[in-house]
């Protein structure tokens, strides 16, 4: 069987870890090339929690999800439902296809951009890295790559949008929807919440519920039963079942609480 070959980001990689936690890692480092002789895995593999297999990482992510979306075009973009598609790996956003007005920044409002359903401010502060230095730090720490490339966390957003989200929290605090045109998306800047329209808010609550459960993430109380709710109130339709699935086959994981959902359908 042919080695793995180390890439030079894997070296940069193992290089920071080092840095931050010698010791463990110069543990692991004598332990992995002992274990190697007899066909362990590699060192890159197992310098750090979660990274039993090759790292998955945000850049990859994007890559697959692109397929993905080009092998089914009919999918709408997700906080507003507008059409879009993939020429390569340059997008096009039909804005007026969902009456989507732009707020503030034309460029963004313009292209789909992948957005952390659950931000990554939410899964990287439990982290070391995000504490020394933030989500800049944990470039290439392969527990915060595997989180941060989680497709099942990712969705086609339009990058204003994207960018107005921000890490604000979901909730339900209006029934005024105005600016973004039709676009049923609210921003509250002030109180740093935000409330998705309808048609997503299951989707949303079983990424939460999902992200929780694999990494160990802790929610507030107040969202964690909002999410419960809106996983009870939105069950799962036929297009999220089936992305769980493609997914799962990518990714070799799938979203049990979509799954458990669509077993039935």
């Amino acid at each position: 069987m042919a080695k793995k070959q180390i890439s030079q980001r894997d070296v940069n990689r193992l290089i920071k870890q080092l840095k931050r936690d010698p010791i463990r890692t110069s543990i692991i480092i004598l332990i992995t090339l002992i274990g190697s002789f007899f066909g362990g895995k590699s060192i890159i593999e197992q310098s750090d929690k979660g990274s039993s297999r090759d790292v998955q990482t945000f850049a990859k992510a994007k890559t697959e999800l692109i397929k993905i979306y080009q092998e089914n075009p009919l999918q709408k973009e997700f906080y507003c439902g507008c059409d879009f598609q993939f020429k390569d790996r340059k997008s096009e956003l039909d804005l007026a296809s969902c009456g989507y007005k732009i707020r503030k920044d034309e460029v963004r409002a313009n292209r789909i951009e992948w957005e952390h359903v659950m931000p990554a401010h939410n899964f990287g502060k439990q982290l070391r890295c995000w504490k020394e230095g933030g989500r800049k730090n944990c470039g290439g720490i392969a527990q915060f790559d595997i989180m941060e490339g989680d497709m099942h966390n990712l969705q086609p957003a339009v990058g204003e949008v994207n960018a107005d989200r921000s890490n604000f929290r979901f909730s339900e605090f209006t029934k005024k929807f105005n600016q973004y045109g039709k676009c049923e998306f609210a921003t509250d800047f002030k109180k740093r919440q935000v409330q998705p329209r309808k048609e997503v808010k299951g989707m949303i609550a079983r990424t939460y519920l999902y992200m929780e459960q694999r990494y160990d993430i802790v929610l507030a109380s107040q969202e964690k039963n909002l999410m419960q709710e809106w996983n009870r109130s939105y069950p799962a339709k036929q297009w999220e079942c089936r992305r769980n699935q493609i997914i799962a086959r990518k990714q070799g994981n799938d979203n049990p609480f979509i799954t458990e959902q669509c077993v039935i359908k």
